[in-house]
């Protein structure tokens, strides 16, 4: 598999978290929409969470999506990028298991760091990788 190929996996893998939130979030407010499922059921109970977590989805992976494409259509990929990606999407993982599965402020605020420096280290990484061409 290319480098590129692994980079667009991981943005697909991002959609793929944010569809299943959205799955999440039906499932949680169908007792009250329908009128069916229990009101007091796993998801209905974390619906809020599960609301909070899905529009986390659309803050700061809008860097992630952005670098990504940048790095793609000018060429600039590499497997450190791809790796590092990759890091961001397995803590946006974390961070929605934590969050939806009712785990600590505190162990979110660690995973959430994991990604947060996975986006900036990615811009650095193009940066430099566009700043050594523009110096050439």
């Amino acid at each position: 598999m290319t480098v590129d190929a692994l980079i667009l996996l991981a943005m697909a893998a991002h959609v793929a978290l944010s569809a299943a939130l959205y799955c999440g979030l039906t499932l949680a407010r169908a007792p009250a929409v329908w009128g069916i499922g229990s009101p007091d059921g796993w998801f209905a109970v974390r619906e809020a969470a599960i609301a909070a977590n899905l529009s986390n989805q659309f803050e700061w992976p809008i860097f992630f999506h952005t670098v990504c494409v940048l790095t793609l259509t000018g060429g600039t990929s590499t497997p450190l990028f791809a790796a590092v990606a990759w890091a961001f999407i397995l803590a946006r993982v974390a961070h929605t298991l934590v969050q939806v599965g009712g785990g600590t402020i505190r162990l979110r605020g660690i995973v959430f760091s994991v990604n947060f420096v996975a986006v900036l280290v990615l811009w650095a990484l193009y940066g430099t990788i566009m700043l050594s061409g523009v110096l050439r």
